[in-house]
């Protein structure tokens, strides 16, 4: 029998995965060791998983490396991937937002600059709404771009809005709603479609409720 591989975001989800995961039956003993580990292995069950950067989850998936692959809404709508998404896991709950200094007034006429990690989110949203703006890519700490006059408003990810509020800023207008899904590679659900769907089966039991 094969591994099958899972791919897991680093970074605010990953504790809240390795739970699920653990809730649903997996061995994740291993996952939850201090280590800088990227590769763990259960033996047992026939199951690898991965740790990579939350934008590289859908790439591993897409091209084969990982069977299955647990991250955001916002990653995979960047992304733009093409997998099957059968489950929301209803965690990392957040949502994607424009952004600006408060005594900023939000206007659909006007032209933007927007700084974002989230570039074609951003472009496909503007464009829906017939704006003209010009999109500058940033790797992080996006909220600084319009302190200093780089970006008149930003695309991020809003959770509590503490960020926000002590940096001037406040929140313009809700893009949409984020959650953690599950993904599959397509070519995989076909290969191990029995395995694959038991485990989406034990997931979804653990999130809406009854467990395994």
């Amino acid at each position: 029998m094969r591994y099958l591989t899972i791919a897991l975001a680093k970074g605010r989800t990953a504790k809240d995965s390795i739970l699920l995961l653990e809730k649903a039956g997996l061995n994740c003993d291993d996952l939850k060791k201090d280590s800088r580990r990227l590769i763990f292995e259960d033996d047992i069950n026939k199951i690898r998983y991965i740790f990579v950067k939350p934008a590289d989850v859908p790439i591993y998936v897409e091209y084969g490396s990982a069977d299955m692959g647990i991250v955001g809404k916002d990653v995979l709508l960047e992304e733009r991937c093409r997998l099957y998404e059968p489950l929301d896991l209803c965690f990392g709950i957040c949502s994607m937002a424009v952004a600006g200094p408060v005594s900023t007034e939000f206007d659909y006429k006007k032209t933007y600059r927007i700084a974002t990690k989230f570039p074609n989110i951003a472009s496909d949203y503007f464009s829906a709404k017939g704006m003209d703006v010009s999109i500058i890519k940033l790797s992080g700490s996006v909220e600084l771009a319009p302190i200093i006059g780089l970006s008149d408003l930003i695309v991020d990810i809003v959770e509590t809005g503490t960020t926000l509020k002590e940096n001037g800023l406040d929140v313009k207008e809700k893009i949409l709603d984020v959650s953690t899904r599950l993904v599959v590679n397509k070519v995989s659900m076909k290969l191990d479609d029995k395995r694959i769907i038991d485990i989406i089966e034990r997931l979804e039991k653990v999130v809406f409720g009854g467990g395994i």
